[in-house]
């Protein structure tokens, strides 16, 4: 039954997927191969100079986020609060000012993915924090402000389930 419940999730998590715009699908894969090393992302990713330029930038950011995973073990009250949420808005923010993510799902299964099941609690926060900030053109905050649902933002409590499905590059060989 638990190789069943694993495969589930995992079918569900590529429906999830699949159910993104090809820009979210493209700017996921691209951002978890930066994240997690994944090859040459500069090589597979960039179309042209300022593709590879973000993609640097990208690359220069998320090298905070192993310090991300390890303030977010520690953050136990608001003393505690500041360096993690400040540090996962303005992250947060980066991904957004991109404008390849439109909604709060797209944001969740990545960054779901970027510091595990963990962060779940705080993405909400982080999402509307950095939406709201002035670096976002206003058409884009409003829409990315009502993606997310009731539901998601009052959430009662969270899944511990760690995510099973990262999505990859794949190459298009032709036959």
């Amino acid at each position: 039954m638990a190789r069943y419940d694993a495969s589930g999730m995992t079918i569900s998590e590529m429906r999830e997927f699949a159910g993104f715009a090809p820009c979210e699908q493209r700017y996921i894969r691209r951002s978890l191969d930066i994240a997690l090393g994944r090859g040459d992302v500069e090589a597979r990713w960039a179309r042209n100079a300022d593709e590879a330029s973000s993609i640097r930038q990208q690359a220069a950011i998320y090298r905070e986020i192993p310090l991300l995973r390890q303030l977010l073990r520690h953050v136990e009250g608001l003393e505690s609060l500041e360096p993690f949420m400040g540090t996962l808005i303005r992250l947060t923010a980066f991904d957004l000012v991109q404008g390849r993510l439109s909604c709060f799902s797209a944001y969740r299964f990545l960054y779901e993915r970027l510091l595990g099941a963990e962060a779940r609690p705080w993405l909400p926060g982080a999402f509307c924090g950095a939406a709201a900030l002035p670096v976002i053109r206003p058409d884009r905050r409003r829409d990315l402000l009502q993606s997310i649902s009731e539901a998601a933002a009052t959430a009662q409590g969270w899944s511990t389930r760690a995510p099973v499905f990262y999505p990859e590059f794949v190459e298009n060989e032709a036959a």
